[in-house]
């Protein structure tokens, strides 16, 4: 027996003979007959193992429910198409306004100067004609830019009109191909890319995880873009895959200490990734069947702590309609509310004499997510700082009685009476704000000042509950929307073709026929 188990052992090339100094694990190939006798002390360190299943399983129930949310269902309610069409054009509003700063269309344009694409996309402002993937890094870019376009607020936050970054670039390249897309296809899948992005929010949090909101846009984005450029619903399962398995956006860069303008073109970075993958899968590549629930590799355990998304509706119209416009200020949403009341305290301090330099303190009762997200102390550095710190936001109008997107730049923050004010101002969460902000009837973003005075006066507190973008203002809010639109329009274009692009825009059935790179054309510059 020692003989044979001597043997053995050395019929294991990767064990030394006695004696041997030295010895490679290369030295004798793995040999077992059906006679050797393995030794005892090698068995106890092997374990059997199978290998991993080969056989690909069914596509997951996630994946395939946006698939046939994309390509069966029929949107058909005026709320959500009119609503559309608001966001529409507000989105490209907002567009035209981050092209006013030096900080945005510095990274645009064609990654080699001077290309110009034929049948590409165009960017609205701009005279760029680009490939779609590039072309929609540009729009999505230029759209998220300010902060001020629309926004959905539940267990995951996001803007999911920065999908049109996508839509937009891919549906005028089709167009300009000889596809015949209308303005009303654009609406159709805003309408869609909404619901999917605002859907997977309302119970799922990727910020409790470290991850962006802009992974949402980039699923919502791939799946409405696949139908456009003709993917079938395998092809689309397969396109959203790839899209999930992409490497998602830490949202490092939107918190403090190191908030930078990267978080402004994240979501045109998403647009552009969604565009690529889908065109990928045009070509022939495939996607991954159980890209979510794959035990160990799979999304939910590599980047959710291993646990399921958790749906709350179905997929139809609901976030579309339910939609949040920043209206009056580009400020982050979670505050929207806390800036409308410091106008109104402003304008208490002026009847009464008073100024900003008379405030002794400013408590700010406010949601839970805003204290996580925008309640930051210290030297804010830059506007991507500014944009996300309520101290600053309701500072500012404290003082000046406005807050516009020039008030974020660093000539307008070096005022010293902000971070004078700003050390005044602290936050508290209110639990019905937070209870409220989640509750499906009422999904409200509350804020309300208390302001003390130096010599002891306590004004009355302002709440505001609803932000003028909400639904419950919406009637208000509209003419609001119009005129900021307006606004944006008029730094770009001559009084006559404003008045075209009113005309146009203002006169829904038409505008809804309208060939999609007729419409593109209004706002692209020669």
């Amino acid at each position: 027996m020692l003989g044979r188990v001597s043997r053995a052992a050395l019929s294991f090339g990767h064990l030394p003979r006695a004696g041997h100094r030295k010895f490679s694990y290369l030295q004798k190939p793995l040999s077992i007959s059906s006679r050797t006798v393995i030794p005892a002390f090698y068995t106890r360190s092997m374990s059997l193992y199978h290998g991993e299943s080969a056989v690909r399983p069914e596509a997951d129930k996630v994946l395939q429910d946006i698939a046939d949310y994309i390509h069966n269902y029929k949107i058909d309610s005026n709320l959500a198409f009119e609503t559309a069409r608001l966001c529409l054009i507000d989105t490209i509003g907002c567009g035209l306004e981050g092209l006013r700063f030096p900080e945005c269309t510095k990274l645009l344009g064609p990654v080699v100067e001077g290309t110009i694409v034929p049948n590409g996309t165009k960017v609205p402002g701009t005279n760029y004609q680009l490939d779609p993937i590039r072309g929609a890094f540009n729009i999505g870019t230029i759209i998220r830019w300010l902060d001020f376009n629309d926004c959905f607020l539940a267990a995951e936050w996001g803007h999911p009109s920065d999908n049109l970054g996508a839509i937009l670039a891919v549906a005028d390249h089709l167009a300009r191909q000889g596809q015949p897309l209308t303005v009303r296809d654009i609406l159709e899948s805003m309408i869609k890319a909404h619901e999917i992005q605002g859907c997977l929010a309302l119970l799922n949090s990727f910020n409790r995880v470290g991850l962006d909101h802009v992974v949402l846009v980039k699923v919502a984005s791939t799946a409405v873009v696949s139908k456009l450029l003709g993917l079938n619903r395998d092809q689309t399962i397969d396109a959203i895959s790839q899209a999930w398995v992409d490497g998602q956006s830490l949202r490092t860069y939107r918190h403090a200490p190191n908030t930078v303008p990267r978080k402004s073109w994240a979501a045109g970075d998403a647009c552009s990734r969604a565009v690529n993958l889908a065109l990928l899968v045009k070509k022939g590549e495939k996607g991954m069947p159980s890209v979510l629930t794959a035990k160990t590799w799979g999304f939910y355990d590599v980047l959710f702590k291993g646990k399921q998304f958790e749906f709350q509706v179905p997929y139809g119209s609901y976030i579309m309609e339910n939609v949040l416009f920043k209206i009056s200020y580009p400020a982050e949403f979670h505050a929207q509310t806390a800036v409308e009341a410091a106008h109104i305290v402003h304008a208490k301090l002026k009847e009464m004499g008073k100024t900003s330099d008379d405030i002794k303190s400013v408590r700010i009762r406010t949601q839970e997510a805003a204290i996580r997200i925008i309640d930051k102390q210290g030297p804010l550095d830059n506007f991507a700082d500014r944009d996300h710190a309520i101290n600053y936001m309701v500072a500012y109008p404290l003082i000046f009685g406005e807050l516009t997107s020039e008030s974020y730049t660093d000539a307008s923050a070096a005022d010293p009476r902000i971070d004078a004010l700003r050390a005044k101002i602290f936050c508290v969460e209110d639990k019905r704000f937070s209870t409220d902000y989640h509750e499906p009837s009422k999904r409200s973003i509350g804020n309300a000042l208390l302001v003390e005075l130096n010599d002891g006066t306590v004004l009355d507190e302002v709440e505001v509950e609803y932000p003028v973008g909400h639904k419950r203002r919406r009637a208000e809010g509209t003419p609001l929307l119009m005129n900021k639109f307006k606004r944006h329009i008029s730094y770009h274009f001559d009084a006559d073709h404003q008045k075209k692009i009113l005309d146009i825009v203002t006169d829904a059935p038409s505008l809804s026929k309208m060939p999609v790179d007729k419409f593109t054309d209004l706002f692209v510059k020669a």
